[in-house]
């Protein structure tokens, strides 16, 4: 028996080491198709044996021969609602097919005189054809010449510019990103029309050839940054780009911090804003969403509307987020631990209106307060995921009529229900999506803390999440900067939004290339210059 027990732990051992099977291994992206590999031949008919291999039971992608003056063969391939078909007809297929006794040299010379194409380019590779077809350029080859032409005629469809829903402001432009990298681009450069605006292009993804493009202002930028985020997008190895929280997942400092590092905004005008104060914009290719580095928390609880409106009505509606920030986050832990282990210090008249109201309540308040919040999540969820026209009104309708419900039952108390209602409420004035996902989600293990160890439990999680805090960086940007560490001329849009005249300078961190945004002496004066 001792025999067969060693015969089978050495057949396991061995075939625990054996490689795994080759073709569930994805093929790295530096082993290409051989047939991509090579070179355009002269011989047509080769190409298109070569080409038709390679788009095997593609329906959609479109052979068209034809004849260049009636003697040269040609082919024209593309894919089908990618390229604009009317341009090709008119700007392609009827000069280049019209009968005349022209006989060109090269195909320089074709290009000047036939194709009223605003870009061409040769291509001289399998798989350069391929990159150019599958952006929606259609692609020309032609009898005895050893390369083809790119014709920039991409046309799909898109969606128009729309207000971003996410980031409505009452005062300020309207335009919101898209999901095409090209209008996003062109969004950039109606607001930024310098030539120093630069935009560096990269392609990601294995199968999705995902464009993406990093914009940044020369002379502004640290360049080393610049340099951090290419090197952090190139060593990205993926199937496929979907949507820019795959880069932002890739590419952030901390990928277990709950806290995100980079900002994300649908607004043209705040990545613009982010571009002039040295930071670096990541746009992707069906994302509407551009992804802004680095980021610090302070710019996580900004609004684009403090910008917008004079500083004395921004700098109070920042105070008021800052509470509301608080209030969110330690709210229902602080009436669990009160309510719970420090009761001396609730007013007498106020602890004996709670105790009538929970006296027959079954359950000790951490329950309490861990089923509403439950509860409430789950209607803002549903709210989120049902269509809108009824989405709204199944939350608000439902957070009351559960709520009422429940109060009458007998099963949660009714301060309890202004807590966790007053909670939901704060919680919606933080404006970035992804830093209200991080307060709501450190709600819950705060609320346990308060609930075995009271106030202590509370101040053990407070100090542990500033600690967690102080240790996180973007781009190796301190994350609680500008007051850890403290730089004094920066704290002037921090706690508060300083007068447009008084921002004279860019942050510390990102905008050390070029210190001052504005010429001094920008303080209005009526009698300035009357002299």
């Amino acid at each position: 028996m001792s025999v067969f027990k060693k015969k089978m732990r050495s057949f396991f051992r061995s075939n625990s080491r054996k490689p795994p099977n080759n073709s569930l291994q994805m093929n790295p992206p530096e082993q290409m198709d051989p047939q991509e590999q090579d070179l355009l031949s002269a011989d047509l008919n080769e190409n298109m044996q070569m080409l038709h291999t390679i788009y095997a039971n593609c329906s959609d992608v479109v052979f068209r021969p034809f004849l260049i003056s009636g003697k040269t063969k040609a082919l024209l391939l593309y894919i089908a609602g990618l390229s604009n078909i009317d341009s090709m007809e008119q700007h392609v297929l009827v000069p280049l097919m019209q009968e005349t006794a022209e006989e060109f040299n090269n195909l320089s010379q074709m290009i000047e005189q036939k194709i009223s194409v605003p870009d061409v380019k040769e291509i001289k590779t399998i798989k350069e054809c391929i990159d150019q077809i599958s952006m929606g350029n259609p692609i020309v080859l032609i009898e005895h010449a050893a390369c083809g032409l790119s014709l920039s005629l991409a046309k799909w469809e898109k969606r128009a510019v729309e207000e971003p829903t996410a980031e409505t402001v009452i005062r300020g432009p309207r335009e919101g990103f898209s999901e095409s990298i090209r209008v996003n681009t062109s969004l950039l450069r109606r607001r930024l029309r310098s030539p120093k605006l630069k935009m560096q292009s990269m392609t990601v993804g294995r199968y999705t050839q995902t464009e993406i493009i990093i914009a940044f202002i020369e002379g502004i930028v640290d360049k080393a940054l610049v340099e951090e985020v290419l090197n952090r997008l190139q060593r990205i190895d993926i199937d496929g780009i979907f949507e820019s929280a795959y880069i932002e997942e890739m590419i952030e400092d901390s990928p277990f911090s709950i806290f995100p590092q980079l900002m994300n905004t649908e607004r043209p005008d705040v990545a613009a804003a982010n571009l002039l104060e040295g930071r670096v914009a990541i746009l992707i290719d069906g994302s509407p969403a551009v992804l802004i580095a680095p980021i610090t928390f302070y710019s996580l609880l900004q609004s684009p509307e403090d910008y917008y409106q004079r500083f004395l009505f921004s700098t109070a509606t920042r105070w008021l987020r800052y509470l509301a920030l608080v209030i969110s986050l330690l709210l229902p832990s602080l009436y669990i631990s009160i309510l719970t282990f420090h009761q001396e210090m609730i007013p007498t008249s106020l602890f004996l209106s709670i105790a009538k109201s929970r006296e027959e309540i079954p359950f000790p308040a951490i329950v309490e307060a861990l089923i509403m919040e439950i509860t409430f999540e789950a209607l803002r969820e549903a709210g989120i995921r049902l269509p809108k026209q009824v989405g709204s009104a199944v939350s608000i309708v439902g957070a009351l009529v559960i709520g009422q419900s429940a109060v009458q039952a007998g099963i949660i108390s009714a301060p309890m229900v202004m807590v966790v209602a007053i909670t939901g409420i704060t919680s919606f004035m933080i404006p970035r999506y992804s830093a209200g996902i991080a307060i709501r989600l450190l709600r819950f293990p705060i609320m346990l803390l308060s609930g075995t160890l009271g106030l202590l439990g509370l101040m053990l999680a407070v100090i542990v999440i500033i600690v967690h805090m102080c240790t996180l960086r973007s781009f190796g940007v301190p994350y609680l900067s500008p007051m850890g560490p403290m730089k004094g001329r920066d704290m002037k849009d921090v706690l508060m939004r300083a007068p447009l005249w008084m921002l004279n300078t860019r942050p510390y961190l990102s905008g050390e290339g070029n210190k001052y945004r504005q010429s001094p002496g920008q303080k209005p004066d009526p009698n300035k210059g009357t002299e």
